[in-house]
């Protein structure tokens, strides 16, 4: 039996309340299948935490968390923690310190009537994201000179290695040769000289050795016009740090909401483990009722079998969730349905069940 140890950092607002789905989505592929188990650790770590500590973790947290395969998360940030600390010192750090430099991001409708673009179907809305997650415009190298001064002056600078935009190119050129898909690279060379002129020559560069693939390049404003008016355009995308963050949020939005929007947080080689989470948000508004939505924490459940090399787990919970989209009435209320959280898990549970 192949055991699995899996981190649990439910973090703020409403990501206790997803990961425990998640978990019960975890507890239950366990049940069915004699060659899989799961160990899980759990970590307070978060903004209640930093309110209390001084610190988003433990001291030692990420010797902690090294040991595991997999890291689950379920959100960062509450009102009383600034955002650049919450984010930064938590997801941010285990981002960079774990090498996590590729971050996955699906753009796939999983049911026709959960779009607002008119006329367009799942066949126009299914792409993958890989946006690199270690460097770029969120490197957080910069200065602030002179502060409360007339003549301050803020330095915020991105941080483009060869290393490292050369390793998320060959990632995504891999990708879509694997998938047989076109592969986008976005990027803003006509404005930013520097970081996207190179950008875009490693690209062509890395290019050179995937014949097969058939590639196109835009400019981040034109990508996010086609990502709303032309979906279709795209097979397997890559960009930087900054552009990938704003890029899938527009991909949420042309998929079903953020409620439906998941992430994976890679280290390729598993030198150390990979994260993965929803990224909706802590939603601190709704936190505690049970209106959380918690379809996007199951399908990164799905990105982690997906990881694991249990492809046939992986598929099969994104299955599932299409299953559970053709019952409206077991939804939550942000896609039309009047079901709880744990509602919603527990039916997703019988569905995933029914198939094994």
């Amino acid at each position: 039996m192949k055991n699995y140890t899996i981190a649990l950092i439910p973090g703020d607002g409403i990501g206790p309340e997803v990961v425990a789905e998640g978990v019960k989505v975890l507890q239950a592929i366990e049940k069915a299948d004699d060659a899989i188990s799961f160990s899980f650790t759990r970590y307070p770590w978060g903004c209640e935490y930093y309110l209390e500590n001084g610190k988003m973790m433990d001291a030692d947290g990420m010797e902690k968390l090294k040991s595991a395969d997999a890291i689950y998360l379920g959100a960062v940030g509450y009102p009383g923690v600034p955002d650049h600390i919450s984010l930064r010192d938590l997801l941010l750090r285990i981002r960079k310190e774990f090498d996590q430099y590729v971050n996955l991001r699906p753009v796939t409708l999983l049911h026709p009537t959960l779009t607002p673009l008119k006329s367009k179907t799942e066949r126009d809305i299914d792409f993958l994201v890989i946006r690199e997650n270690s460097e770029g415009e969120y490197a957080g190298v910069g200065d602030w000179l002179y502060r409360g001064k007339p003549e301050e002056v803020v330095l915020q600078t991105g941080v483009f290695s060869r290393k490292g935009t050369e390793r998320i190119i060959r990632y995504a050129y891999e990708e879509a040769r694997k998938a047989n898909k076109t592969l986008t690279s976005v990027s803003k060379g006509n404005a930013l000289n520097y970081s996207m002129v190179f950008w875009d020559e490693v690209f062509e560069e890395v290019g050179k050795e995937y014949p097969d693939v058939k590639t196109y390049s835009y400019l981040v404003d034109a990508a996010s016009l086609y990502f709303v008016s032309n979906p279709e355009r795209f097979g397997v995308v890559v960009t930087s740090n900054l552009f990938g963050d704003i890029l899938t949020d527009i991909g949420a939005a042309i998929t079903g909401g953020m409620g439906l929007a998941t992430g994976a947080n890679v280290n390729p080689e598993k030198n150390y483990p990979s994260m993965f989470e929803p990224v909706h948000g802590s939603a601190p508004d709704i936190a505690g009722k049970g209106l959380a939505n918690p379809l996007a924490a199951i399908w990164s459940v799905s990105q982690m079998m997906d990881f694991f090399g249990e492809k046939q787990w992986g598929s099969t919970i994104l299955k599932t969730i299409k299953k559970i989209l053709n019952e409206p009435e077991q939804l939550t209320p942000d896609l039309g349905g009047k079901r709880s959280t744990s509602e919603v898990g527990d039916r997703f549970v019988e569905l995933l069940l029914e198939r094994n």
